[in-house]
């Protein structure tokens, strides 16, 4: 294995597992079938939902997944072309 193959893995490892752990970090959606129903409610809480310390990790989760999902395609690529 080369080093730019050596380079690759150990970071998609890190992020892996960063991955990992912001997954289980974060909360369940509680509302259930409440959502179906239209039982929800129009609160502040709502409103600033975008602002919110769950928002901001969901963002970080979705970013690190598309980073994830990036170097392990190139990984790949590096390993079956030999660079």
């Amino acid at each position: 294995m080369n080093t730019i193959a050596v380079v690759l893995t150990c970071v998609d490892i890190v992020v892996c597992i960063a991955l990992i752990i912001l997954v289980m970090s974060q909360e369940g959606n509680d509302q259930g079938m409440g959502v179906v129903g239209g039982s929800g409610t129009n609160s502040f809480y709502e409103k600033s939902k975008g602002r919110t310390f769950d928002e901001k990790l969901k963002k970080i989760t979705l970013f690190t997944a598309v980073l994830f999902a990036i170097l392990t395609i190139a990984l790949f690529l590096v390993l079956a072309r030999g660079f």
